[in-house]
């Protein structure tokens, strides 16, 4: 299940429309985004660019946050780091984000990316950063 305010905020970001991706999960601390390796989202080798699996990480972790967080807020990158770990090799990016500890100022946050090439999942990408709340 996810929440309305979850799904409204995603449903309006045209970042994710373009990217075709779909929020699959939020709630509890935690968020799966998947987006398609499209045509558009490819690097000069194939694979899909590292702005893909950062997009996708990244809102992933924020959904996770925004989950924690009480009516009247919202949450917005600090900072975030990514580790990229292997090419993002096949047709789909699975990102897997995570509250790792909520507070009221700060929330730090993980994500892991996979990209899936038939029906393997490879671990492409770790991110971890801070997320701060904000009164809307």
């Amino acid at each position: 299940m996810i929440d309305d305010r979850i799904k409204s905020s995603f449903e309006a970001q045209a970042m994710m429309q373009t990217l075709g991706a779909r929020l699959i999960s939020a709630g509890g601390g935690e968020c799966v985004i998947e987006a398609p390796i499209l045509p558009g989202s490819r690097q000069q080798h194939g694979y899909g660019h590292a702005g893909l699996t950062f997009a996708i990480g990244d809102s992933a972790a924020g959904y996770a946050a925004l989950s924690v967080m009480p009516e009247g807020h919202e949450v917005l990158t600090s900072e975030i780091k990514i580790n990229l770990l292997a090419p993002a090799k096949g047709d789909l990016l699975i990102a897997r984000g995570k509250v790792i500890k909520p507070g009221r100022r700060l929330i730090v946050v993980t994500s892991e990316v996979f990209a899936r090439d038939g029906g393997e999942e490879k671990q492409i990408a770790l991110m971890q950063g801070t997320m701060v709340p904000v009164q809307v």
